[in-house]
């Protein structure tokens, strides 16, 4: 018998991805990539981690993710799918190619909390179980929860939440279950919920890693990179104006005053760090339904040159949120899960460079964010 026959082989590990938000758009256009790329039916563009500096060979391979979660909403992946593929944010032929997986897929989504509902002692056992569940009938060697469900208003005085009695923002409720499970946790839609103390309690409690919050997609990406110009050049930025039209579900939820002020306040925060000082200018965040899946971004930066020489920088970004998220989702499921396994617990602010509004740290500038990532990866993998 040769040497190779003696040698068992061992079938690589699998992770699950528990979306919160699972029938959403930035979850189903993140399994529909998934499964594209996975199947040599789609490119990986847009997939930070399958950069060189990045060690993609051992991080969780695409196709080795199994994905499930939780949604109130009762229309199936698939359908989505369907809809966004005529909106035309993802291909319609890869939706057809990938149409049997995707059914499977819809079959893992339980349902979601709805406030009020339940009590949240209740709601936050019912949840880890399913996820609990999940992991134990496919065999994962572990699973990260990803929340990208709509967005969240702040919390006033996050250092009063220290338990379950009372109401909890739900993506606490989503965090404190994922724990509960043994799963990791990423806020990547806005959300108070990583720095409240029932939730960070609870990851150390069970030693595990979570990341946040808020993905940095579109004008706030644009301003992680060239802010630090500014800086660099020693010109005098004078205002920022940011104009943001959105459709779709994101234009809806944002409609409402306090959602919109958690995602301001997370663009107006790095903005003023960058800096290093506060920048003034409105920023505004509107709905127009007929944009569907897409988002246009208007910036009029006003800054002073040499001699006090007065100029202006106007940029239009025009894109679908959507299609920008699923990438920087399945990163983050690849980096995080790779933490996990590593043992690597608590916040990890290494990973900024995915976030508007990095828990645990300060960094907000592009550049220095992304070398911040690679050093933490390199490290993670010797």
């Amino acid at each position: 018998m040769s040497s190779n026959e003696d040698v068992p082989v061992r079938a690589p590990e699998r992770t699950g991805v528990w979306f919160v938000g699972a029938r959403g758009s930035v979850a189903t256009t993140a399994v529909v990539g998934a499964l594209g790329v996975a199947q040599g039916l789609a490119p990986a563009t847009g997939l930070v981690t399958e950069l060189e500096e990045l060690d993609p060979d051992g991080l969780p391979q695409l196709v080795d993710l199994v994905f499930g979660g939780h949604d109130v909403n009762p229309q199936g992946v698939a359908k989505k799918a369907e809809s966004l593929a005529e909106g035309g944010v993802v291909p319609a032929a890869l939706v057809s190619a990938v149409a049997a997986d995707l059914e499977k897929v819809d079959a893992e989504v339980r349902p979601g909390y709805a406030p009020g509902e339940e009590d949240v002692a209740t709601a936050v056992q019912r949840l880890a179980d399913d996820i609990s569940d999940f992991r134990r009938r496919h065999d994962l060697a572990r699973v990260v929860v990803v929340d990208v469900a709509s967005t969240q208003p702040p919390v006033d005085h996050p250092e009063e939440l220290t338990d379950l009695d009372g109401p909890l923002p739900v993506g606490a409720v989503y965090a404190l279950a994922a724990f509960r499970s043994g799963a990791s946790f990423v806020s990547f839609t806005p959300s108070p919920c990583l720095r409240l103390p029932v939730v960070v309690d609870a990851a150390a409690r069970h030693g595990l890693p979570y990341a946040g919050c808020d993905g940095k997609t579109g004008e706030t990406l644009l301003k992680s990179a060239l802010a630090p110009m500014f800086v660099m050049r020693a010109l005098d930025l004078r205002s920022w104006t940011s104009v943001n039209l959105l459709g779709g579900g994101d234009g809806r939820t944002l409609a409402d005053p306090e959602a919109a002020r958690s995602k301001t306040v997370a663009k107006r925060s790095g903005l003023d760090a960058m800096v290093g000082r506060p920048v003034p200018g409105p920023m505004h965040i509107d709905q127009l339904e007929d944009l569907g899946e897409w988002k246009t971004a208007w910036d009029h930066v006003r800054f002073d040159g040499f001699l006090g020489t007065r100029m202006t920088l106007q940029l239009t970004w025009q894109g679908c949120d959507s299609a920008l998220a699923a990438p920087l989702v399945l990163d983050l499921v690849r980096l995080v899960s790779a933490a996990h396994a590593a043992g690597r617990s608590g916040a990890l602010p290494e990973l900024g460079f995915f976030f508007k509004d990095p828990v645990g740290g300060t960094e907000h500038r592009l550049t220095e964010q992304f070398h911040e990532l690679v050093a933490w990866r390199r490290g993670l993998a010797s």
